[in-house]
């Protein structure tokens, strides 16, 4: 009896951990910088990759992205034409969620909306299978209240990738308050087959990484607001000074202005605290569409190949 009990508790357990590691397909939804860099780097993996965007023209652009991005990689050495090639097949864009429901694991990677998020959670949770897990890119929403307006709150993570996603090592995992065991390990498992190092935050804004970094952005755009120093001032004195390989402002454009507003208004808005309070300039920017690097003009303008042009001396 005993050992017939043992038998069935290890083919239980062996059937849980098969679960865990029997993904091939993962659905990513938003073909942005952040979508098609995830979808990049899960391709190169060997993992069947279906991005959704709600455009033809959005999903071409990130397929045409991820192109170019295996294509520097080439030039460097990293790839062959014919690995290139075999990457690509991997990738599937599609703009109907229906999609989606042929999917093992899906990582939402939209704008840094609350409301957003859950509504496309919501849908997709009528689209995919109960035993799908749904990951949320979010940089500072709560895991546990998205996750709560789905019915599968105990498949519900957060899995922050960095930016850029191909070039950065880390991912952030987020539990919310329902987050299963297998879950966690599941993501976990997930992350490391794509190259990551992981580590785990809780479920408060901004987490780890944005709880610290937003901050000091935002400081670095007060500096900029109050006249402390030009735009080229803040950033080379932050890179010579504190051994930065990149500055605060140049950083604010890569990651996007607006979803460095969205996360700053988050945390204050949560913690009350004003030293969250987002500066009135980086408002000013995003209400006149200078995102930064993704459309063209932030703190710096750029060229067509994404590098900054240095800003007029009377704005340095």
């Amino acid at each position: 009896m005993r050992k017939a009990f043992f038998r069935s508790l290890l083919g239980n357990y062996s059937g849980v951990m098969e679960s865990r590691m029997a993904l091939s397909t993962v659905g990513i939804i938003g073909a942005g910088q952040m979508g098609a860099g995830i979808a990049q780097i899960a391709a190169q993996s060997g993992l069947k990759i279906v991005i959704n965007d709600i455009s033809d023209e959005l999903v071409a652009r990130g397929r045409q992205g991820i192109e170019r991005s295996l294509d520097r990689m080439i030039q460097r050495g990293r790839f062959k034409p014919d690995e290139r090639d075999r990457i690509m097949r991997r990738i599937e864009v599609t703009t109907s969620l229906d999609d989606l429901a042929a999917t093992d694991f899906v990582i939402e990677a939209v704008v840094e909306n609350e409301d957003a998020k859950i509504a496309l959670f919501q849908k997709l949770d009528r689209i995919c299978p109960p035993q799908v897990i749904f990951a949320s890119n979010t940089s500072s929403i709560s895991i546990t209240r998205m996750g709560a307006r789905t019915s599968r709150a105990d498949r519900f993570i957060g899995m922050h990738f960095m930016n850029p996603v191909p070039a950065m090592r880390l991912v952030e995992i987020i539990r919310g308050l329902a987050t299963s065991p297998e879950t966690y390990d599941t993501t976990r498992q997930l992350a490391e087959r794509l190259g990551k190092e992981t580590m785990t935050a809780e479920d408060f804004p901004g987490f780890i990484v944005n709880r610290i970094l937003l901050p000091m952005l935002n400081e670095a755009i007060y500096t900029l607001y109050e006249g402390v120093g030009g735009v080229s001032d803040i950033d080379t004195a932050m890179k010579l000074g504190t051994n930065q390989p990149m500055g605060p402002l140049e950083l604010a454009d890569l990651i996007g202005l607006d979803t460095c507003l969205a996360i700053m208004e988050v945390m204050h808005r949560v913690f009350g605290d004003d030293k969250y309070r987002p500066c009135p300039l980086l408002k000013k920017y995003v209400d006149a569409g200078y995102l930064g690097r993704k459309v063209g003009r932030g703190f710096y303008k750029y060229d067509a190949q994404g590098t900054p042009i240095p800003p007029p001396a009377a704005a340095r």
